[in-house]
């Protein structure tokens, strides 16, 4: 959903994998993409929202992918200009839908439930499902302001999971830290040591009185934490079963806040199904100089600036997604086949043999014990889902 400077890709590509390696780069634009939007009738495209307003998340989001799946062969960069009604990204996901050419595919773009109406959520559930039909992965980023996934958006501080991750037929990726291990400007860092943690720095993203004058809320929203809850759509679909699945924080369908979609009385849908590491203090290098003009890139504000210039750490559960997306683009390469929607294998895997397929984040030992309002336990929690991946088995293993 934003312009992104090709040449930085290959930056970064080269760095890591040598001169000689081309970025397998094919865009693909919808409603005219973000440099020359086609708004829909009667929507609107406002020009600081498009252009290289988002290049910041589309680098992150490729540069992660070539990170995890180099052998790659069409990396396909879809992008349709950002609006207010939410129909481009309906019809960009309609456009991967229809061509059927991804066969893992992540988003970094999403809203609060809050903040979108019953039937847009089963408009995109159609296609989703018609998606996982296919065989096509499908990965979403689960949030990075805690339980309250409203807050940058509205301002309101009710508990929210994010839209789409938060679809049945979307895999939702939440955010992990490693604590104390920062790689820094070390292009060839040691696997860290220590514990992994649940992402929310010294808990001070939470729903209390925080800390240094500011509001638990204003850390949620500032340093940022995981995503993670209960959506007021969807109910519990077939897949998500297992320790911890049920658990205090476990609501049913009310025809209203908790999964209306559900007949009353059903669990709701839990997020995140997995995570990775999404900590800014642990974080991903990103290459991005974006472009100075027009004015709305984010990298061409601030990355000329960084040392060396364009080069810096990035965090977010926008990196933790294509993470997983990734590892589902090398299982595919190694199988031989399309993965399809992973959640029914994952969770069956979870509950099967969790610890050969998955790194379970407890909170025990650590001062990190909560994404704001939902605590790590040992099992399925709704702040780190089923753990973070052993990847190794989850390429290589048939299952």
């Amino acid at each position: 959903m934003s312009a992104y400077r090709a040449s930085d890709i290959a930056t970064f590509a080269h760095q890591f994998f040598g001169p000689s390696f081309n970025p397998p780069l094919v865009d693909v634009n919808v409603d005219g993409g973000p440099l020359t939007p086609q708004c829909p009738a009667g929507d609107l495209c406002p020009p600081d929202f498009n252009g290289f307003a988002g290049d910041i998340e589309v680098d992150a989001d490729i540069e992660t992918q070539l990170a995890i799946a180099p052998a790659v062969k069409n990396l396909i960069v879809y992008n349709a200009p950002n609006d207010f009604t939410g129909q481009t990204s309906l019809d960009e996901w309609t456009a991967i839908a229809n061509a059927n050419a991804a066969a893992s595919v992540s988003s970094s773009w999403a809203v609060c439930e809050n903040d979108v109406t019953a039937a847009y959520a089963q408009a995109e559930n159609v296609v989703f499902e018609q998606m996982a039909m296919q065989g096509q992965s499908t990965f979403g980023a689960e949030g990075d302001t805690g339980a309250f996934s409203c807050i940058r958006s509205d301002g309101t501080t009710v508990l929210n999971v994010l839209d789409p991750p938060s679809q049945p037929w979307v895999t939702s990726v939440g955010g992990t830290s490693f604590n104390n291990f920062n790689p820094g400007a070390n292009p060839n860092p040691s696997y860290p040591t220590g514990q992994e943690t649940v992402w929310n720095f010294m808990n001070l993203c939470n729903s209390g009185p925080g800390s240094d004058g500011l509001t638990g809320f204003d850390w949620c929203a500032g340093d940022g934490a995981t995503g993670g809850g209960n959506s007021e759509y969807w109910g519990r679909p077939f897949y998500q079963f297992g320790p911890g699945v049920n658990n205090p924080f476990t609501v049913t369908a009310n025809g209203s806040t908790n999964c209306q979609l559900a007949k009353t009385g059903t669990p709701c849908r839990e997020d995140p199904d997995v995570s990775a590491d999404a900590d800014e203090f642990t974080p991903y290098a990103e290459f991005c100089t974006g472009n100075a003009n027009p004015p709305f890139s984010v990298c061409g504000q601030f990355s000329q600036f960084q040392t060396p210039p364009g080069w810096f750490g990035i965090g977010g559960t926008s990196l933790s997604s294509p993470f997983w997306s990734s590892i589902a683009a090398d299982r595919d390469s190694f199988q031989g086949f399309r993965s399809g929607n992973l959640n029914p294998v994952l969770y069956l895997l979870y509950n099967l043999t969790p610890n050969l397929y998955f790194h379970d984040i407890t909170g025990a030992g650590t001062q990190e014990t909560n994404n704001g309002f939902f605590p790590t336990t040992k099992g399925y929690d709704e702040a780190t889902g089923i753990g973070v991946p052993r990847m190794n088995a989850l390429i290589t293993l048939s299952f």
